[in-house]
């Protein structure tokens, strides 16, 4: 979200590649692979803070739309 108004509000300073590496990020970081990188399995029951695709998701809607209800899943 923030990136959107940045961008719109203070021109490109978002840089080259920083949209993908922010979606790396919230891959990396979804409870899905968390948990299949130290646990071996996925126990989606016990997610907080959503897999990496809704991770992902949230992040591309909060960038198209600057609107911070749009990031939630």
């Amino acid at each position: 979200m923030w990136a959107a108004t940045a961008r719109h509000e203070r021109g490109s300073i978002i840089a080259p590649g920083d949209i993908e590496e922010g979606m790396r990020a919230a891959e990396a970081i979804g409870d899905d692979t968390l948990q299949r990188r130290t646990q071996g399995s996925v126990v989606p029951e016990s997610f907080t803070h959503g897999t990496s695709a809704q991770r992902m998701a949230a992040l591309r809607r909060g960038l198209e739309s600057g609107d911070p209800a749009a990031c939630t899943f």
